[in-house]
């Protein structure tokens, strides 16, 4: 009987598996890295725009200074980060100011090739048992990622927002361990979510993609997580709610100003709004069986109902389109990263009136809503793309070969 070569039989599974020479990475990681540096050093030399607040915000948490500690939200309420995204900065205070700050959008930078790993396997997992063609997954993520990279290092970098970098982050982590059917695990990533930045409450509906009898387990992890974070800051200081009705600027380019409100400054009802329309979509896409449509959906309420329009808003737009693009739909071409970029990001830079820019904010907005939510559901050969939780067990009763190549 024949056998085949072993050398023979190892090429071919890197062919199959994108890996090169035998490295645990693959063609379409080097090319996303690549893209990152050379994103890096482009940006790096104008960046840090906003890492004063995050050193301001450890230096009053941690070193007993006056108005800090837990009383830190009552007398600075302009501090709109989470206590997680506070001790992470920590991490970098034994850095001279510039190094530390060097060495934080370095690692934010490194978060985001992370990022697009996880949803590589997310949707490997996703379609665990259909017969995707992983080399394609592969491709799709590669041209999604090179849409992905620079709204990443406009946030990681340019602004240097960890708090936003880390509220992405352990949200990717929450979807990757959806698709595992993990459902403690997916509690605590959310949880983490809210506690960096709390803008990430608009992701929780990724519970309830969750087989029934799990809810009750991550929503208790996610409610007593968030509880040991936020409730001492607010039941040591009352005047910590002022965080809460923080105002900022209501710009002409936003959103807002098309739907008719022309306050100067954040209206009351605004944060509530927010939050309500991210949890309502979130939930109403579950519903119809499209959980990866979540983040993008809960993103699109932010940007919506924000006063504000900075540019580093549209990395959550873009983790979204990311995750629908590989995940909820299995086009070749992932038009809706790209759609995102070109609109939210391009249209800046080339879309001389501010109302214009707002025009293009709320048309992205309702399109792409209403393209995750009403579009005509396709079958998909197989049961593991209907039912996040269902992928654990086949996965172990015989999936495991195609499990192994189909990491992306």
């Amino acid at each position: 009987m024949r056998t085949a070569r072993p050398g023979r039989a190892t090429g071919d599974y890197e062919a199959a598996t994108g890996r090169i020479a035998g490295l645990p990475v693959r063609r379409h990681h080097v090319l996303l890295i690549a893209w990152t540096v050379l994103w890096f050093l482009v940006v790096e030399p104008s960046g840090g725009v906003s890492w004063h607040y995050l050193r301001q915000g450890e230096q009053l948490l941690f070193d007993q200074q006056p108005g800090g500690g837990l009383s830190l939200y009552a007398h600075h309420p302009e501090l709109q980060i989470g206590p997680v995204s506070l001790t992470a900065a920590r991490l970098f205070a034994p850095f001279p100011e510039h190094v530390g700050q060097l060495l934080a959008e370095a690692a934010m930078s490194g978060l985001g090739l992370v990022m697009l790993v996880l949803v590589g396997r997310t949707a490997a997992w996703y379609y665990l048992g259909t017969g995707t063609n992983h080399r394609r997954l592969q491709q799709r993520l590669l041209v999604a990622g090179l849409a992905f990279i620079p709204m990443w290092v406009e946030v990681s970098v340019r602004f240097a927002h960890l708090d936003d970098v880390l509220a992405l982050f352990f949200t990717t982590l929450a979807a990757y361990a959806l698709s595992r059917g993990r459902a403690t695990a997916v509690g605590v990533y959310l949880a983490l979510a809210v506690d960096s930045k709390p803008w990430a409450l608009s992701f929780v509906p990724l519970i309830l993609a969750l087989p029934r009898p799990q809810w009750r387990r991550a929503a208790l992890w996610l409610a007593g997580l968030v509880a040991v974070a936020w409730l001492p800051f607010y039941l040591g200081t009352s005047g910590s709610f002022a965080a809460a009705r923080f105002t900022i600027p209501n710009q002409a380019a936003s959103s807002l100003r098309w739907l008719g409100v022309s306050d100067p400054a954040t209206p009351w009802w605004d944060r509530p709004a927010q939050a309500l329309l991210g949890l309502g979509l979130g939930t109403l896409a579950v519903w119809r069986g499209r959980w990866p449509a979540v983040v993008l959906l809960g993103a699109d309420a932010r940007i919506l109902f924000d006063p504000s329009v900075y540019t580093y808003y549209s990395a959550s737009i873009l983790l979204g389109t990311l995750l629908w693009d590989a995940v909820g739909q299995k086009r070749l071409v992932p038009w809706w990263s790209w759609i995102a970029l070109a609109m939210l990001y391009g249209g800046t830079l080339v879309i001389p009136s501010d109302s214009a820019c707002g025009l293009v904010r709320l048309a992205f907005v309702v399109l792409s809503a209403a393209y995750v939510l009403l579009r005509p559901a396709k079958r998909v050969r197989g049961s593991g793309a209907r039912t996040a939780g269902s992928q654990r067990g086949r996965g172990r009763a015989g999936g495991r070969r195609v499990l192994t190549g189909a990491r992306s």
